[in-house]
């Protein structure tokens, strides 16, 4: 897998630390910095899995009509205007009306009208070219279509056989269940009522039901479509010429378990209803994403996206970068190396790394805020068993920077006065350019603050891998990093100060800390073979 960092929710932890990053189940307590939240409340991290979801209104994908929520559930959350589906491609379709008769020849192509035309009038697909008449669905009236389809829809076996299980089940349900326990199966066992009945009464109240008989009886083809696994569908297999002429699994998804195999016995379904969501802290309760009620609209009136107070992280290989250059020069001199050589240089710039090595690697902090942080890093050790004596040891090892360096706060790029603000001082991190060996050559640093510019830091560090060393490099990171609060916590407020004396009150904007915990992953291990030539210098 490619190098990237992903970012820790404790939802599923009982602790505020993440789980050890070689256990496979702490992969579901990572998640990508976008798909986060951020509660100001709680001053905590969240995500898909732990937030409260909410509807905040219905609406169709196709005419954009927002539908009440009172008539979702009568509509059967399909779309009540003259909102139709392909049952082929998935495509909207039109309604057209009939050409008119033309020297006694039949129609060749549609002719699209509005609210006149020749009736009888049918839907068509301009993508894939299907309408209802293939199906024997034609309308007298090209306005209202949903209302004359639900005749269509209500008719079916399906349908009829579930409107005849409401109506015998109906009158035994207690009077006073609420409609959540008429409508959700098992949730009347909940009902306090039911509960205080003694088993006696539930025994007499079960008795009274009697039994039920279905329209049509069980592995019975009578009455339903073809599609129930009867002769008639073995037939038609048997004759199969191509397998256009057999729906999809899609196709018949949608429909009941008693679609038709024929492709064209297909019908056209209304448009399902969409939603927008709000979202909701699970301990504070406190709003994180609240969209604009119109259905036009894709802004929200609350967005608490964790993007937008934790510092996006990413992580390079320089050596990946070196490698990949180093092939794309040979590629271009045409030169040609040994075997061996070209499999490192492989290996090395998809990301891979050879036990028993060093290797450094950069990560690029952007800050965004409007105010300037100072971060801290630290690492989270793990260890594990070794099969030579027993003891636990440490397939790697992880250096970092071990002081707080600091991020300029964000701002648009006109926004700088001049080039040492967009790119930062020079003697920030002079020490960072280099040491000299021995020999008196320049060495690069490797660890520590290694360039800054606008709102984003890089820094380095170093991996060291056993020569026992073999899998994923993956390592728990804490991020500590320390910011100005423009509404600092009152301290030391005297109750007995009146209002007007706690107002003349200086307040002097405090510094708060904020931590969390990532998982950077670096790469592969590979275990070098004897061999192999040994690039090192």
């Amino acid at each position: 897998m490619p190098p990237g960092v992903e970012y820790y929710c404790p939802c599923l932890s009982s602790t505020p630390h993440p789980p050890p990053s070689s256990l496979a189940s702490s992969l579901y307590s990572f998640h990508p910095l976008h798909s986060l939240f951020f509660c100001e409340e709680c001053d905590a991290v969240r995500c898909n899995r732990c937030v409260m979801v909410e509807v905040s209104g219905y609406y169709c994908p196709n005419c954009l009509f927002e539908v009440p929520s009172a008539s979702v559930r009568a509509e059967k959350n399909r779309c009540a205007r003259n909102c139709f589906m392909c049952p082929n491609c998935q495509n909207t379709l039109t309604v057209v009306a009939s050409d008119p008769p033309d020297n006694g020849e039949t129609r060749t192509s549609p002719i699209v009208l509005s609210a006149v035309g020749e009736p009888p009038f049918f839907l068509y697909c301009n993508h894939c070219r299907w309408d209802s008449a293939e199906v024997d669905m034609t309308f007298e009236k090209p306005t209202g279509l949903a209302a004359q389809l639900q005749k269509f829809e209500d008719s079916a076996p399906e349908a009829l056989e579930f409107e005849r299980l409401k109506e015998h089940f109906e009158p035994f349900l207690p009077a006073a269940s609420s409609a959540l326990a008429r409508d959700i199966p098992g949730v009347v066992k909940y009902n306090p009522l039911t509960r205080s009945r003694s088993g006696r009464d539930r025994a007499a109240a079960k008795s009274e039901i009697p039994d039920y008989r279905a329209r049509v009886e069980a592995g019975s083809s009578h009455g339903l479509a073809s599609g129930s696994g009867g002769e008639v569908d073995v037939d038609f297999m048997k004759h199969l010429e191509t397998a256009g002429e057999v729906a999809s699994l899609e196709q018949r998804w949608v429909n009941s378990w008693t679609t038709s195999l024929h492709a064209n016995d297909l019908k056209p379904l209304r448009i399902p209803l969409h939603s927008k969501k709000s979202k909701r802290c699970p301990s504070c309760r406190h709003i994180l994403i609240k969209p604009e009620q119109k259905a036009q609209s894709v802004r929200f009136k609350i967005k608490l996206v964790a993007a937008n107070y934790l510092p996006a992280i990413t992580v390079s290989l320089p050596h990946a970068r070196a490698a990949m250059e180093m092939i794309k020069r040979s590629s271009a001199l045409n030169k040609s190396t040994s075997t061996a050589v070209a499999e490192e240089h492989a290996a090395a710039a998809s990301g891979a790394m050879i036990a028993g090595k060093t290797y450094p690697f950069h990560l690029a902090f952007t800050n965004p805020l409007y105010d300037p942080i100072q971060v801290r890093l630290h690492v989270q050790r793990t260890l594990t068993p070794s099969s030579a004596d027993g003891k636990q040891k440490a397939p790697f090892a992880v250096t970092l920077p071990s002081s707080a360096f600091p991020i300029a706060a964000f701002a648009e790029a006109w926004e700088y006065e001049d080039d040492e603000d967009m790119f930062g001082d020079e003697g920030d991190y002079d020490g960072a350019r280099g040491t000299k060996d021995r020999d008196g050559r320049a060495r690069p640093r490797t660890v520590g603050v290694l360039e800054r510019r606008a709102n984003v830091t890089v820094v380095g560090g170093e991996v060291v891998l056993g020569k026992e060393a073999r899998g994923n490099i993956k390592f728990n990171m804490l991020v500590t990093y320390t910011y100005r609060s423009d509404d600092p916590e009152p301290e030391n407020d005297d109750p007995t100060a009146t209002p007007s004396k706690r107002g003349t009150q200086d307040k002097q904007p405090q510094m708060k800390t904020f931590s969390f915990y990532t998982v950077v992953e670096l790469g592969n291990i590979i275990r070098r073979e004897e061999s192999k030539v040994d690039m090192d210098p």
